[in-house]
């Protein structure tokens, strides 16, 4: 099994890899609609469904009817069962190990946190002023300077990469580089460009937690499944949970990119995107204990038995979970 400790970077390697690919996949016509072309390139070749033949009479109805069938519903309804499938046995693993926006989610929260002691304008309470091994964390109000440069570029980034997923890439870098974009082209960038930068500066995880339908699909398929991979607490321990970092603060807390609590039962963790930070955190922090870390990942029995535990806790005292 993979240490702990490095699990964070092996995440952050997947994160890098996928957002790569997420961005020479049009280069390359790995996977893109040409709106000029009007049909789809997938694995470099040309994937017409026959629409357009057929409404200009030169094709045939069978055939299109096949194409959509094996070219369209097919690959749309096996991609969607592989990602439910995955998300109801080991939970948003898309979202926290390749999704293209949780990375910068994560990278702009970072930047935010140094500037701000918080992860996101929407947060109350600064997060604790320690790191989970003790040391002071970083606080420098100039990294301002870098939060806004930050949620601009990768708008900007976002919505140039998705403009070569519709029309030729190598026409759209050509007309960036030399100052020759279609009027069409700067206005579909400048109006991205606005509408991602507001969603990167104020509703990052907002929108992962109640806006992307491919994660809110994966949750609902989780949630539903009692024995998939789930952070699992140990109670017995809830003691030496209590006051981790100084000032009666607790590690896991601070860390959720999604701004979750993460020794709560399931049902309220929704949103967990299996990052694993919650966890890292807490190896960290006890560190020299001999009793181990009080969260690790658990599934089959032993989530079923983690979400009972939780349970029976919360039928003594209605309030324990949000108290955690």
């Amino acid at each position: 099994m993979i240490k702990i400790e490095r699990l964070q970077r092996y995440r952050l390697l997947a994160q890098m890899g996928f957002f790569t690919l997420f961005t020479v996949t049009p280069i390359f016509d790995l996977f893109r609609y040409d709106l000029t072309e009007r049909h789809a390139y997938f694995l470099t070749y040309p994937w017409h469904l026959g629409i357009d033949e057929l409404m200009a009479g030169t094709g045939e109805a069978s055939t299109a009817v096949i194409n959509i069938i094996l070219y369209l519903f097919l690959p749309v309804l096996g991609t969607g069962a592989l990602i439910i499938g995955v998300a109801w046995k080991w939970g948003r693993l898309y979202c926290g190990w390749l999704c293209p926006h949780f990375s910068v989610v994560e990278t702009i929260n970072r930047l935010m946190l140094i500037a701000s002691g918080k992860h996101s304008v929407w947060d109350k309470k600064q997060t604790p002023p320690w790191e989970p091994d003790g040391t002071p964390a970083k606080r420098d109000k100039r990294y301002w300077l870098l939060v806004v440069p930050a949620a601009i570029g990768f708008a900007f980034a976002w919505a140039l990469v998705g403009l070569t997923y519709l029309m030729p890439p190598f026409q759209v870098y050509h007309g960036l580089f030399t100052f020759t974009l279609y009027k069409k082209e700067v206005i579909f960038l400048a109006a991205a460009t606005t509408v991602l930068s507001l969603e990167f500066l104020f509703a990052r995880h907002l929108f992962c937690r109640y806006g992307c339908a491919v994660g809110i699909f994966q949750s609902f398929a989780w949630i539903v499944n009692k024995k998939a991979m789930v952070v699992g607490f140990d109670r017995k321990r809830l003691t030496d949970c209590a006051s981790c970092l100084p000032e009666r603060n607790s590690a896991c807390d601070a860390v959720c990119p999604m701004r979750l609590k993460p020794r709560n039962v399931k049902r309220w963790m929704f949103a967990c995107t299996q990052c694993g930070q919650c966890i890292s955190a807490c190896t960290t922090v006890n560190r020299n204990n001999p009793n181990g870390q009080l969260l690790r990942w658990v599934s089959n029995e032993d989530a079923r038995r983690n979400e009972a535990g939780f349970s029976a806790l919360s039928n003594t005292d209605e309030d324990a979970g949000a108290k955690l």
